[in-house]
């Protein structure tokens, strides 16, 4: 994915209450990791497949994982948004709900003030 597309994205997740954040993977690989309950994380299309998919760790071990959704090749980033949010991970092989659960009170972005400068000035 993308840089500043992933980056897009997580303010988006950031602004609906959900715990997303740049994932860089080596081999210069963007993604999004999503924090969730019981100290595990879902890290979104980290591994430069067309389609969005996740794996789901804690504390580096995989104990789940979200498949390919259908058709995601060609999601613009607000229905990636969409999909992250409906993602229902409860069980060891994901699913999507209908209806994504009512929108949590918004996260800051991350880095705050200083975050052009943490980031190196690379994005508009």
């Amino acid at each position: 994915m993308d840089e500043n597309r992933a980056r897009r994205i997580v303010d988006a997740l950031r602004e609906r209450g959900i715990d997303g954040h740049l994932a860089r993977v080596p081999g210069h690989q963007f993604g999004i990791r999503v924090s969730l309950p019981g100290g595990r994380e879902a890290e979104w299309d980290t591994d430069g497949t067309a389609g969005l998919e996740a794996q789901v760790m804690r504390d580096g071990m995989l104990v789940g994982f979200v498949p390919m959704i259908e058709g995601s090749e060609d999601f613009d980033e607000q229905q990636v948004v969409d999909a992250i949010a409906r993602t229902d991970y409860d069980r060891p092989i994901a699913r999507q709900r209908p209806v994504a659960p009512p929108p949590g009170a918004p996260l800051p972005r991350v880095g705050g003030l200083f975050r052009r400068f943490l980031d190196g000035f690379r994005y508009r």
